[in-house]
């Protein structure tokens, strides 16, 4: 009897041990066909799918594996990938005090720019001394008619200055006239040396990339004592600002709408009201021009980017009449389009989505937020979010994008 009860289990024991050894091979088996599967696909192939994902899922891909960091990491994997983004809107929020505790309650992955400059022991002083300061960055989409609004767990104590191709110029709080250039997206970020000191609103700050290098610079005119403009320019790559020749003497009546950049060059308009030119600066040369407008610009007239060319936005009595210039050298101004329907007279042009070419405006009156399409011929009010919006001139054209300014990706061995 003992006899055959320990043959019993004996023979379960085996079957146990056979049936793990079984699963165990099935399960080195499909291991083995998923990889054969997943080395089998084309590089390109797998590019052509991780270009189309969602930034937010792009940060954790790059991390899956080598070869796919690799992917993400190279400058054609970002090129490819920035092409392909739409515009947003970019902005600050201030944060009280309180807000801000709560914020960094909800968002412990928060990530503040300055303690990243200059971490221990100075954290606790830029929080401490200055919290009433602190902004955290959102960023508005436009899709399908409707605006939402998203944030990318990032705090800072400074202003926002220009944006160029996924990239944002910051004022450097801890420095007195120092700024950051950094990727939001990506977190990375540098310090810049001290230019000139100005004072406030007697200053405006450019960023474009050079189309002939490729090197991203960053332009800052700026008013002296004397009321001449002088103008200084400072290459990612040197880190060194270079003083440039100014504009002409009184052109420049005041700093307070932000250089466009197109056709190789930044522009600005120059007076509040009723300029008839617009200033423009060639960024590879650093010589100044001065563009004749077709019409005199008015309050609610004004340029924007579109495709790469410059446009001029201009009321005609109830219509928008919209000018293109398409090169600083030989061009002139051409009619390009005229909108009849949906015109409102206070409706301000505030810049183009690259990828549907739409051309976003903004209400002066309430700050509402229309679209016109080009290939239907129609204006829309965009619908938004309920709640604080910022004001227009605290909004500016961006790209989330994965760019650096520094060249040729490192690549994981």
């Amino acid at each position: 009897m003992m006899a055959r009860s320990i043959g019993s289990r004996n023979a379960n024991l085996l079957r146990l041990v056979e049936e793990r050894a079984l699963s165990k091979k099935v399960e080195e088996e499909q291991k083995e066909h998923q990889e054969t599967v997943v080395s089998y696909l084309p590089k390109d192939c797998i590019s052509k799918i991780l270009v189309r994902l969602p930034l937010q899922s792009l940060s954790s891909m790059r991390f899956a594996c080598k070869p796919w960091y690799n992917i993400i990491a190279s400058d054609n994997f970002v090129n490819a990938h920035f092409h392909c983004s739409e515009s947003v809107l970019i902005f600050q929020k201030s944060v009280a005090s309180c807000a801000m505790t709560s914020y960094q309650q909800d968002k412990p992955n928060l990530f503040s720019v300055e303690a990243s400059l200059e971490p221990m022991p100075s954290t606790s002083s830029i929080f401490g001394k200055r919290i009433l300061k602190n902004f955290y960055i959102q960023f508005m989409e436009f899709r399908g008619g409707k605006i939402k609004t998203e944030g990318y767990d990032l705090c800072c104590l400074g202003n926002i200055r220009a944006t160029c191709n996924g990239l944002i110029l910051l004022d450097n709080d801890l420095k007195t006239g120092g700024l950051i250039v950094m990727n939001p997206v990506t977190r990375k970020l540098m310090a810049l040396p001290v230019g000139t000191i100005c004072r406030p609103y007697e200053e405006s700050f450019g960023f474009a990339i050079n189309e002939v290098t490729g090197e991203y610079k960053v332009v800052h005119l700026f008013r002296d004592e004397l009321g001449y403009v002088g103008c200084e320019t400072l290459n990612l790559g040197t880190r060194m600002w270079r003083e440039v020749n100014g504009p002409a003497f009184g052109i420049f009546g005041w700093f307070g709408y932000r250089p466009v950049s197109a056709i190789g060059a930044l522009h600005w308009v120059p007076q509040i009201d009723h300029s008839d030119y617009i200033v423009s600066f060639e960024v590879n040369s650093e010589k100044f021009h001065t563009i004749s407008l077709p019409k005199s610009c008015r309050t609610h007239d004004g340029i924007v980017e579109k495709g790469g060319f410059l446009c001029f936005v201009t009321h005609e009595e109830l219509n928008l009449d919209i000018w293109i210039l398409k090169g600083l050298h030989d061009e002139a101004w051409s009619m390009h389009h005229r909108i009849t329907r949906g015109c409102i007279i206070d409706l301000v042009p505030h810049f183009c989505l690259r990828i549907s070419g739409d051309m976003i405006f903004r209400r002066d009156e309430d700050g509402s937020f229309y679209a016109y399409d080009f290939i239907r011929e129609l204006m829309t009010k965009i619908e938004r979010e309920q709640g604080w919006f910022p004001p227009s001139s605290a909004c500016l054209p961006h790209v989330n994008s994965l760019v650096s300014w520094e060249k040729g990706q490192n690549e994981c061995d």
